[in-house]
């Protein structure tokens, strides 16, 4: 009994390939300009407010944009560059504009659940952040990196799994980088069926209420006092 072949033309197989190349550019693809209204606004708050050195800066997504850090760090020079829907790959962009000039002590970047929502894989979201400390380490090579976990919420938690890989990637790098930590907020979230807290969120299930952000005052608090000793 023969076996059918089938043939496919050079037609189809390039239609084929042009599709997968198509794909994949679209993937690689990031629109900056969407943010340059919002860096702006950092920018004039900046020639109004003056450049503030050696502070504690946190940068990354809506979870650091809705943190009011005053109220939570009263006593620390804390400079708040979060911008909602951001993803790493936008901090280190925007690096040079928000961060490097304010020649911080310390960054405490919160960034990735954005990025996986978005279709980001593990491995990419922690290249991405090898990247951003790269980026920030090449003009201030002392500064000290903080990421704070990739957080599980009630609305993404289909997620979760690739989350907690990008997470172990971050913290191994972190680990093997005295410059760099990792401040857990993954595992103190969730209760005892394993899942996130809903008390912990606003109706939203993906923003954090007063309740949230206390935990992740626990969990970034020590970072910010070993901070502070070493100056």
């Amino acid at each position: 009994m023969k076996k059918s072949v089938i043939h496919l033309s050079p037609v189809l197989i390039l239609f084929c390939l042009y599709s997968l190349t198509s794909l994949a550019a679209e993937k690689q693809k990031h629109d900056f300009a969407r943010w340059e209204n919002t860096i702006s606004r950092f920018e004039q708050q900046d020639r109004e407010q003056g450049i503030q050195e050696k502070g504690v800066l946190f940068v990354g997504s809506s979870s650091i944009r809705l943190w009011d850090l005053e109220k939570y760090f009263p006593n620390q020079p804390t400079i708040n560059r979060g911008f909602g829907g951001s993803e790493i790959v936008d901090s280190t962009h925007f690096a040079d504009r928000i961060i490097l000039k304010h020649k911080p002590r310390q960054i405490f970047l919160y960034a990735g659940d954005n990025d996986i929502s978005r279709k980001r894989t593990a491995d990419e979201v922690a290249s991405d952040f090898q990247n951003f400390v790269k980026v920030v380490h090449q003009t201030l090579p002392e500064t000290r990196i903080v990421f704070i976990a990739i957080k599980p919420s009630l609305s993404r938690w289909n997620l979760s799994e690739t989350m907690i890989k990008a997470n172990q990637k971050i913290a191994a790098q972190c680990a093997k980088n005295a410059l760099l930590d990792y401040a857990d907020v993954w595992k103190p979230m969730l209760g005892t069926d394993g899942k996130p807290k809903p008390e912990l969120f606003k109706s939203d299930g993906l923003h954090l209420n007063h309740e949230g952000y206390l935990i992740w005052k626990k969990a970034v608090q020590p970072f910010i006092e070993q901070g502070s000793s070493r100056r």
